[in-house]
């Protein structure tokens, strides 16, 4: 289709159909729109066009700095132990379980093993977060360390993504320098800035905010690294002033899930091929298992050891066991830059999705504590 309207006409449509469908059936809408965007890509032939691939991108590194935007350092601080020890076990088990499973069994080469690892390591802050506030456990012990495991979880995997595929040379050391600097000096200027600013109908909060992620985006694309890494820090080190500005990051919020992560999620969904899913179900279930079980493996018995309770234990695990935005992400970048192939993309997001849908509905379905008192611990755990 050339007509460009008649095309974002499509695309908006799709996007608004899989809103409807997640407020009927109360699931994220991030994962309805890569669902849609699987239709719309096998039946509807979607295209994608450079502006769509760039709107998909500049969606992927608001959303990611929104991400990093709603982590609050005093609950990181205070349940540093537990939310660190299941953040990087959350992290490192699956990461090598299913690097060494794509490597040696499925006979993926490194690059593309290393891929896979990174897409099925994360932990899905969107679902969990979702789930936190729906339930109220957001406001018990178990649920902050939940959520400050899923931020260690997350930045392991972004600080993964830019380690193994960074390209070493003078543009990665001054990409490292200027991220350095900004994350130093915004939060010193910041506030300061916005208070000057606010309540202009320009928005020039909103415009500040973008220009510094384009700019540290295009560093990293001369560093050949990924432009959601230097967003997912920069949110990071902004998170208590956006966490007291809740105007702001509401603004912004609308404006990435109105125009543009509907994009990301929808391209994502649409490189998806239901071929390359009928043949290759069984490496998606053996992806699944292989993410949950080493996820199990690894967080399970430091929930044990931190004093959880068997239920909530298991809740907290099926819960880390997640996976959508970041997974996505790093399958995306594997396919953009040519590591991994269609099908290859295609086994990894499907069992990205499967990820956010099963381990969520058995912890909701069977492992659900009673009330969120029963989530709470004692303080020093």
């Amino acid at each position: 289709m050339d007509n460009v309207w008649l095309t974002s006409s499509l695309w908006i449509g799709l996007a608004l159909l899989a809103s409807l469908i997640s407020i009927r059936i109360g699931i994220s809408v991030a994962l309805i729109e890569i669902i849609v965007g699987v239709f719309g890509g096998n039946l509807l032939g979607l295209t994608i066009n450079p502006w769509v691939s760039y709107l998909a991108g500049v969606g992927s590194i608001v959303l990611t700095f929104l991400a990093g935007a709603e982590i609050d350092p005093e609950v990181v601080r205070k349940h540093f132990w537990p939310s660190m020890s299941i953040g990087l076990v959350g992290f490192f088990a699956p990461f090598f379980g299913v690097l060494a499973y794509a490597h040696y069994a499925a006979g993926w080469n490194w690059q593309q093993a290393e891929i896979a690892g990174l897409a099925l390591s994360t932990t899905s802050v969107a679902v969990v977060y979702a789930v936190m506030l729906e339930t109220g456990f957001n406001k018990t012990e178990m649920g902050k360390v939940i959520l400050a495991a899923c931020f260690v979880n997350d930045l392991g995997t972004v600080l993964g993504l830019g380690v193994l595929f960074a390209n070493y040379n003078i543009w990665l050391v001054l990409f490292a320098v200027v991220t350095g600097l900004a994350m130093w000096l915004l939060p010193k200027f910041v506030p300061t800035i916005f208070r000057t600013l606010n309540g202009r109908v320009s928005e020039p909060e909103t415009k500040l905010i973008l220009l510094v992620l384009f700019f540290l985006g295009g560093l990293g694309n001369l560093a050949k690294s990924e432009a959601v890494l230097p967003a997912y820090l920069i949110g990071m080190v902004l998170a208590p002033f956006f966490l007291k500005d809740r105007v702001l990051a509401q603004r912004l919020r609308v404006t990435a899930f109105t125009l543009l992560t509907p994009f990301f999620f929808l391209k994502a969904g649409s490189l998806v091929k239901f071929g390359s899913v009928a043949t290759g179900i069984g490496m998606i279930a053996v992806f699944l298992l292989v993410k949950m079980a080493t996820k199990f493996v690894g967080i399970w018995p430091l929930t044990k050891r931190f004093e959880f309770g068997n239920r909530e234990a298991m809740y907290t695990t099926l819960l880390m066991s997640t996976g959508l935005t970041f997974g996505s992400i790093c399958a995306l970048f594997g396919l953009n830059n040519g590591i991994i192939n269609r099908d290859q993309y295609t086994a990894l997001v499907t069992a990205v999705i499967g990820s956010a849908i099963v381990p969520t509905i058995i912890a909701q379905r069977w492992f659900e504590p009673k009330s969120p008192d029963r989530g709470e611990r004692n303080e020093n755990a």
